[in-house]
């Protein structure tokens, strides 16, 4: 066989093998799409075990809050978002609410597949019983009682936080104190919702265990637990998004957005955390332009930091609350 004839078939086989890598990874990306960014597709029991905090020791305790929150007066509320989807929340307005307009509240945004109720069953009760603060806990889009078939990873939920602040002043007023609170993807939501323009009532943000962007956690779960080249998957995954979501992987960067931010934000992670690493908070803490401040919960996995050192973490939201 002549020189000619092998480096032709050579090609050829050259040819075979990139498509044939190039399918693995068109299938790959729709595969992290459809598990990740679709409702359907989510689950809480994969996220958990990702997540590799261990609830069980904290089982007692968080019964009790539990049982506390179940016993408190609470509303459901609604909202359209700015897309049409109908958004869910529930309000709890505390002694102070009840009795008249509260001189704080904080609006709760839970993480990746789980829900407002759940992901502030203990915090609930440190915020309203012993703050005096009124609570909303929103169902984030795609989770809970909310609408939608795509999760917005913050990208999308950013809008809808603006929606519910808007919710909050049109039924309480603006003299009422308003903070964000977020926790994983909740906590993503808050820090890109920094960099949009809040009214004057937003008096700060709380940040726990944020990522800074979709495509950086997506990355970062590709190599430490597929140990998988996120080039060009990621790539491939966020034209999918933009397709179907509406929305790219890239398209919001907390640590851009908090460049922009205006209001106080508090950043609180924990050094152990394998799921959103603690160089995402130090990222998002060196770049934030407003005034901040920044708790690290030694010991602490993913989203573990208010069960692992419970008083820690009260201390620095009443001081961030000039309490």
């Amino acid at each position: 066989m002549s020189q000619k004839r092998i480096d032709k078939k050579l090609k050829i086989a050259g040819g075979v093998a990139a498509a044939g890598i190039l399918a693995a990874q068109f299938a790959g990306a729709g595969y992290l799409f459809r598990r990740t960014v679709t409702r359907k597709g989510a689950d809480v029991g994969r996220t958990m075990d990702m997540a590799g905090t261990d609830w069980e020791q904290y089982m007692p305790f968080i019964k009790s809050c539990h049982q506390w929150q179940d016993e408190q007066y609470r509303e459901d509320v609604w909202i359209t978002a700015r897309d049409g989807l109908r958004l869910h929340g529930t309000y709890f307005p505390g002694k102070e609410g009840r009795e008249g307009t509260p001189k704080r509240l904080v609006i709760a945004f839970h993480g990746y597949s789980s829900e407002g109720m759940k992901d502030y069953t203990a915090l609930s009760r440190f915020y309203i019983r012993d703050l005096g603060c009124a609570m909303l806990m929103v169902d984030q889009r795609s989770h809970g009682q909310s609408q939608g078939e795509y999760i917005g990873f913050g990208v999308l939920d950013r809008y809808d936080a603006l929606s519910w602040i808007e919710y909050v002043n049109g039924r309480l007023g603006t003299d009422v104190e308003i903070y964000l609170h977020g926790t994983s993807m909740g906590g993503a939501t808050v820090v890109m919702t920094s960099g949009q323009k809040l009214p004057d009532n937003v008096k700060g943000i709380i940040s726990d265990c944020a990522f800074t962007s979709a495509f950086d956690v997506f990355s970062h779960v590709l190599k430490s637990w597929y140990h998988l080249p996120p080039f060009p998957m990621m790539q491939i995954a966020g034209l999918l998004s933009r397709k179907k979501a509406g929305y790219g992987l890239k398209e919001c960067d907390g640590a851009k957005e908090v460049e922009k931010a205006q209001v106080p934000i508090l950043f609180i992670h924990g050094d152990k955390d394998n799921f959103v690493p603690v160089e995402m908070c130090e990222k998002l803490y060196q770049n934030c332009r407003s005034p901040k401040q920044k708790l690290i919960v030694a010991g602490a996995s993913h989203a573990e930091s208010y069960y692992k050192d419970t008083q820690s973490y009260q201390e620095a939201i009443r001081e961030f609350f000039h309490l």
